[in-house]
């Protein structure tokens, strides 16, 4: 995708897995996060197992994939799997939001930047990826 990805609500098991796929994630104060497909032996097959602990550190990662348990709102956000948590209702108005003023922004920078932050974690070395943002 060359454009940012946003989820806004509550996501648990393959909706998780969703969620860590996208740039941002807007929560409301109720919302609850979780690898509840644990509970009935589920395994993650959708990136669950590489983007999660990716995003939020491997520690932080194992406690939610193995034991299944419910993370809150204000939680996901210490952790980093939330980038915003807004009023309980209004979480895909804030989503979208959040999309309309990215969309305002210049998009060619934006693409580039984007790629060279997401494409960095293929990178060898801190050198290499350095070289390739700046040819982005």
């Amino acid at each position: 995708w060359g454009v940012p990805l946003i989820d806004g609500g509550h996501a648990v098991a393959g909706g998780l897995e969703l969620a860590v796929w996208c740039d941002m994630r807007v929560c409301g104060d109720t919302a609850v996060l979780g690898v509840f497909c644990r509970r009935w032996g589920v395994p993650l097959i959708d990136g669950g197992t590489v983007r999660l602990p990716r995003l939020i550190g491997e520690s932080q990662a194992m406690d939610m994939i193995l034991t299944g348990r419910p993370v809150e709102a204000q939680e996901a956000l210490r952790m980093g799997l939330a980038n915003r948590v807004v009023p309980a209702g209004t979480a895909r108005e804030a989503a979208e939001e959040m999309a309309a003023a990215i969309a305002s922004f210049p998009t060619t920078c934006m693409r580039s930047d984007r790629l060279s932050a997401r494409s960095q974690w293929g990178a060898p070395t801190l050198r290499e990826a350095m070289a390739q943002e700046f040819r982005l």
